[in-house]
């Protein structure tokens, strides 16, 4: 801990009760620190990284006791709280990491109410809430008592001495309580050097408040000078734009909050099973991975894992969208957070709290909310200038005003085109509309890694899938084995190839596997997996090879083509052993095609899309399926090089969506107009792909694509309304319409700066994927 001499820290209470804090490294440089109380009970912060320069933190209060951080006032020029997790369950914060550069704090958790506000500055809804209502109550005197108010009420309270050093008073203290957010808020975008919606806001507010108070001291000296001041006036803006931020922010953190949801699944408490056989209930953070845990009927599954006795009927919802049950049996993988609806049943564990699937969901929709589109960064732009040009607009407005009519009649005009413009709804515009895309996605198995990409979503015209695993269940089952050296028998055949097999996740390899059963397979030296070909090896010291058609065209080796030609006429996959560069036999598989996908198809059709299928498998077995399910483009036996170069070749004529498995797809899926990774489960750390299907249900696509354009369409209405409104407002706040007998008052100017803000976020609110 580092205090410099010349630091002001007197007063402050440091209490530190059974903590470990190692590794913590708390700079205080240039602080004004005095009256600060910072309790930290039964905490183990090791490895907290706090750092806090040039900030004035006096009075400050931090309790994370008992959860209570009301009246915590945080602010942090220049901050980077992007990921933040902040916990106070069992207040454990070990390991936290505190940056704060830039105001970056997209993905923090604000399951207290905390939330960004314009200009980066940190707003707890208990504090907005507080300073409402003491606004409130300071400005029914201020009303009572105002002399410009008597004016417009049916009642006046004359006669009451000092009445109008009652008004400057309570005046001064609503000045300063009720507008300390947009203070703080502009003294952050000022920091930025990026002026916005709460830097007008203080303008407006400090030139109505300072003039009034320069109206009351004139008043006082001169009483025949009748200065008009606007402390009734100032007391209704800041009652009002609070109001409106309140309302806003409660629909931010609604628009936000879908992921949140999903974390809030996860129960807090296991029930462990220790060696001796007894149950011990743990907290579900402290659970490892290989522990055997217990999970009772209608209860919450605590963790990813697999299921080691029982049959339970979960509900997956959180994972499939669909709340119909799911039947588990022996070996299944299980999802934390699902919803145990039949009976007992032991699990154990294979990925702790933070490597679980919402753990990881929750990573990737904070860095999807994290990267900002190119419609946001220009919006963002938009919204930087405006502050410029309300700026300018109320320059002229007080020349022009102050000219023709005097300056007591500018003042309130100047003061109204400062609160009327937002540029906040402009900046607010895109970010809401995807926090509640992202988090919607996320509810129905779609995550979203690009958001930038889905903005492309009308300018594709083709969809391009993989066969399998995508428009098949990707579950083959081996229907022959063909020998073509008599040296080796079926067992023989399927004993080589399942043990080449066993080191890859194809589905094909796994379809082999599953048909050596229980036989004893010899020992693999030199695997090597050869994507879009098969796998090598050797085996009792002969080269042996699980490989595709192409691969042997390639190397020119020979095989029977009238018993190939049998297998892919009947729409069979075909593998072929080689042991010594010789093919020794065929094995075909064969897979089903999903449930639903000629409906898919049919559906792509209709939405003016054209369904197009690159596949690795033999040209008789893919176009056997696409007849099935209604594709008439067909390009088979590729090698993933060969599907970017399909992918390239279509892009030249239109955008196009890729649909693959997201590891063999890899270079088609980055390549693509929009990546789609399908089938992925539980296993979202796909990089290559711009959008994630948990699931593996195709209408999923038909859903991503209603959402994109749903998406794009909110953007656009947002951004219209964003400047539109500004466009609009300003003039009629400058008073262009004033000869015609309109004038626009600074209350009703701050009416209309919160309605914008809050039209937007409703409108955002309103998303939905059907």
């Amino acid at each position: 801990m580092k205090h410099p001499d010349e630091k002001n820290m007197s007063n402050m209470n440091m209490k530190h009760d059974d903590h470990d804090m190692s590794g913590m490294d708390m700079k205080h440089d240039d602080h004004d620190m005095s009256g600060m109380d910072m309790k930290h009970d039964d905490h183990d912060m090791a490895g907290m990284d706090m750092k806090h320069d040039d900030h004035d933190m006096s009075d400050m209060d931090m309790k994370h006791a008992n959860h209570d951080m009301s009246g915590m006032d945080m602010k942090h020029d220049d901050h980077d709280m992007s990921g933040m997790d902040m916990k106070h369950d069992d207040h454990d914060m070990a390991d936290m990491d505190m940056k704060h550069a830039n105001h970056d704090m997209t993905g923090m958790d604000m399951s207290h109410g905390d939330m960004m506000m314009p200009g980066g500055h940190m707003m707890h809804m208990g504090n907005m809430k507080q300073k409402l209502w003491v606004s409130l109550c300071l400005t029914v005197p201020i009303l009572i008592f105002s002399p410009m108010m008597g004016m417009k009420m049916p009642f006046t309270v004359t006669g009451v001495p000092g009445q109008n050093w009652l008004v400057l008073i309570f005046g001064t203290i609503l000045f300063f309580y009720g507008g300390s957010p947009f203070f703080s808020g502009a003294k952050s975008e000022l920091a930025d050097k990026k002026p916005a919606m709460m830097t007008l806001i203080t303008l407006g507010i400090s030139v109505a408040y300072f003039y009034s108070v320069y109206a009351t001291v004139m008043n006082a000296l001169h009483p025949s000078m009748h200065v008009m001041d606007f402390f009734w006036e100032l007391a209704s803006l800041i009652d009002i734009m609070l109001i409106g931020h309140i309302i806003e922010m409660n629909t931010v953190m609604k628009a936000g909050s879908a992921v949140d949801s999903l974390a809030k699944l996860v129960p807090k408490k296991a029930h462990l099973e220790t060696p001796s056989g007894e149950t011990k209930d743990v907290n579900v953070e402290d659970l490892k991975s290989e522990d055997v845990v217990l999970v009772k009927e209608n209860e919450r599954v605590p963790a990813d894992g697999q299921i080691v006795s029982g049959t339970p009927i979960l509900d997956e919802s959180l994972l499939t969208g669909e709340s119909a049950g799911v039947h588990k049996h022996q070996g299944d993988k299980v999802v934390g957070g699902s919803q145990n609806q039949n009976q007992s049943f032991t699990m154990k564990v294979t990925q702790g709290d933070d490597g679980g699937f919402l753990a990881q969901v929750q990573k990737l929709v904070a860095n999807a909310q994290n990267n900002k589109s190119n419609t946001e960064n220009l919006a963002n732009k938009v919204a930087g200038w405006l502050f410029y040009a309300a700026t300018g607009i109320a320059i002229v407005a007080a020349i022009y005003w102050t000219w023709t009519r005097g300056f007591s009649y500018a003042l309130p005009i100047v003061v109204t085109v400062l609160i009327t413009a937002c540029p906040h709804a402009l900046g607010l515009a895109i970010p809401l509309v995807a926090s509640r895309m992202t988090g919607l996605a996320a509810k129905h198995g779609l995550l979203i890694q690009n958001r930038n990409a889905l903005e492309s979503i009308n300018d594709v015209k083709y969809v391009m899938m993989d066969k399998t695993g995508t428009l098949t269940e990707g579950r083959f089952k081996v229907q022959d084995v063909t020998v073509l050296d008599q040296d080796y028998s079926k067992s023989d055949v399927l004993k080589y190839a399942a043990a080449l097999e066993q080191g890859s996740t194809h589905p094909l390899a796994t379809g082999i596997v599953e048909a050596a059963g229980n036989t004893t397979l010899p020992t693999v030296q030199d695997f090597k997996n050869i994507p879009g070909t098969g796998v090598t090896g050797s085996i009792d010291g002969q080269a042996m090879a699980v490989v595709n058609r192409n691969y042997l065209d390639a190397q020119g080796i020979q095989v029977d083509k009238a018993a190939y030609l049998r297998q892919t006429q009947a729409g069979y996959s075909v593998s072929f052993l080689l042991i010594d560069q010789k093919a020794v036999a065929m094995i075909s598989e064969g897979d089903a095609v999903k449930a639903g996908t000629a409906d898919f198809i049919k559906t792509l059709k209709k939405m003016g899309y054209t369904p197009v299928m690159l596949t690795g498998d033999n040209e008789q077995a893919a176009k056997k399926v696409a007849g099935v399910i209604g594709i008439d483009l067909v390009h088979a036996e590729l090698k993933p090089n060969d599907k970017i170069h399909y992918v390239t070749k279509y892009q030249k004529e239109a955008g196009v969506m890729m649909v693959g498995d997201g590891v063999n797809d890899s270079p088609a899926l980055a390549q693509a107009t929009i990546g789609v990774a399908i089938g992925a489960g539980t296993d979202v750390a796909i990089s290559a792909a711009d959008v994630i299907l948990v699931n593996s249900n195709p209408t999923d696509i038909i859903d991503l694509i209603k959402l994109a354009k749903n998406t794009r369409r909110k953007m656009i209405e947002n951004l219209w309304w964003g400047a539109g409104y500004n466009i609009i407002a300003l003039p009629l706040a400058a008073g262009v319409l004033i000869p015609l007998g309109f004038r626009l008052d600074p209350m009703m100017g701050a009416v209309l700066m919160s309605l914008s803000t809050i039209i937007v976020a409703i409108n955002a609110m309103t998303l939905r994927i059907k």
